[in-house]
C-alpha cells in the first residue's frame, strides 16, 4: 500500500480560501477540495457560514460515539416559510475520502452560482440544501491514522462483549430490511450491520434528523465510491420502489449529463441488478420514509485506483458528479413546483368558469 500522505488543501485555510474567492470558477477548486481533518472540516464550514451569512447555517444535529459533532450547511434563501429540502451526506465509509471532498465542492458550487444562475436562486428560494461533509467522523479521522489504517470502513463503536473487533458499517445500520440480506453479524466483518437497526449514534443522527422533516425532503443524495454507479433503492431483490421507472429515468439522464462532462460512464440500477444486493442502507430507508427520489454515488474511479483516487482526479470526479446530481436535484425541484403551478392555475380556471367568467367577459 502506498505511503499516506495528507494533501495540505485546509493546512493554509484562510489563504486558500481568499484565493478561490478572487480567482474564477474554473480555478476555484484545486487547493482546498480535501480537509483532512474534523478541525479543518469544522473552520471551513464556519468560513463558509461566515462569508455566505445571508444563506448559510451550521446545524450540529448528533454525536459520534467517540463524541465528536455531526453537523451539516443548511443552505438556501429566507423566505420565512416552510420549505421543500435537499439532503446529501458524505463519508459515511471512512476510506472513500473522495466524498467529502465532493460534498465541499458541491457546497461551493451553489453557492458561488445562485446569484447568477436563475435557475439556481429559484431552487434556493423554494428549497433548503442540507449537507453534511462527513457523517462517519471517527472512521474517517482514523482512516487518516497511518498506513495500516487507510482502508478502514466503518465507525468506531466497539463491538459485542465477546467481540474485540470495533466498528458497524453505518449503510448496514439503518432500518430498511436490516440484517437480512448483504450483511454480516461477524463484529470484525467490514458489513457487520451491528446489533440492531439504527444500535449506531451517526445512523441515530440521521434517522431522527431526516425522519423528523421527511415530508419536507425531495431527494436524498448518499455520497460514496467507488463504481461509477447511480443506485436506485431498493437493495433487497424482493422489493421493487413504487416510482422505480421514475427513479430509472431520472438517473439514466443524469448519468448522461455526467459523461457529457469527461465522458465517464456511470451504470444505474438497483444495487442487486448492477452491484451486489444488501440491505440496512439509508438510501433504502429515505426511500421507505416516503423521500421520492433517493440515489447512492458511487464516484470514480473502476477500480484502477479504488478508494486511493490520484489527486489530479479529484476535481474532474466533482465536477462530473456535480453535474448528475444537479440533474436529479432539478428534476424533483421541477416536478414539485411546475405541478404546483399549474395545479393551482387549474384551480383558479375551474373557480372562474364556475362563476361564469370567460375569456370575452374578461376583456
Amino acid at each position: 500500500m502506498p505511503e499516506v500522505r495528507k494533501p495540505d488543501h485546509c493546512s493554509h485555510f484562510d489563504k486558500h480560501y481568499i484565493h478561490t474567492r478572487t480567482h474564477t470558477h474554473t480555478h476555484t477548486h484545486s487547493l482546498s477540495l480535501m480537509c483532512t481533518s474534523t478541525l479543518q472540516i469544522s473552520k471551513w464550514m464556519a468560513q463558509i457560514q461566515q462569508d455566505y451569512s445571508d444563506v448559510v447555517n451550521i446545524v450540529d444535529y448528533g454525536f459520534s460515539y467517540e463524541h465528536r459533532t455531526i453537523s451539516l450547511l443548511k443552505i438556501g434563501l429566507n423566505t420565512g416559510e416552510r420549505k421543500k429540502a435537499v439532503w446529501m451526506d458524505c463519508g459515511i465509509h471512512a476510506r472513500e475520502w473522495i466524498a467529502p471532498a465532493f460534498c465541499q465542492y458541491f457546497v461551493r458550487q451553489i453557492l458561488q452560482t445562485y446569484k447568477t444562475d436563475p435557475k439556481m436562486e429559484e431552487m434556493m428560494k423554494n428549497m433548503d440544501f442540507y449537507v453534511t461533509p462527513v457523517l462517519n467522523v471517527d472512521g474517517y479521522m482514523y482512516s487518516w491514522k497511518d498506513n495500516n489504517t487507510r482502508l478502514w470502513r466503518k465507525n468506531r463503536s466497539p463491538g459485542p462483549s465477546n467481540c474485540d473487533c470495533l466498528g458497524t458499517d453505518l449503510n448496514r445500520n439503518f432500518d430498511a430490511n436490516w440484517g437480512t440480506i448483504g450483511v454480516s453479524t461477524d463484529c470484525c466483518s467490514n458489513i457487520y450491520c451491528g446489533s440492531k437497526p439504527v444500535s449506531e449514534p451517526e445512523a441515530q443522527a440521521v434517522t431522527e434528523f431526516v425522519g423528523s422533516r421527511k415530508d419536507d425532503f425531495l431527494c436524498f443524495l448518499t455520497i460514496h465510491s467507488y463504481g461509477q454507479l447511480l443506485l436506485v433503492p431498493y437493495g433487497h431483490p424482493n422489493f421493487t420502489a413504487p416510482n422505480y421507472d421514475e427513479l430509472m429515468k431520472v438517473g439514466l439522464a443524469a448519468a448522461d449529463a455526467i459523461r457529457e462532462v469527461h465522458g465517464k460512464n456511470y451504470t444505474v440500477g438497483t444495487s442487486p441488478d448492477v452491484l451486489y444486493p444488501n440491505s440496512g442502507s439509508s438510501r433504502d430507508w429515505a426511500r421507505f420514509q416516503g423521500i421520492p427520489f433517493s440515489y447512492t454515488f458511487e464516484l470514480r474511479d473502476n477500480g484502477t485506483f479504488g478508494f486511493e483516487l490520484p489527486e489530479d482526479q479529484i476535481q474532474p470526479t466533482c465536477e462530473e458528479a456535480y453535474r448528475g446530481a444537479l440533474h436529479i436535484i432539478t428534476y424533483a425541484h421541477d416536478k414539485t413546483f411546475n405541478s404546483a403551478v399549474a395545479a393551482t392555475a387549474a384551480t383558479l380556471w375551474t373557480m372562474l368558469l364556475a362563476l361564469g367568467v370567460t375569456g370575452t367577459t374578461l376583456m
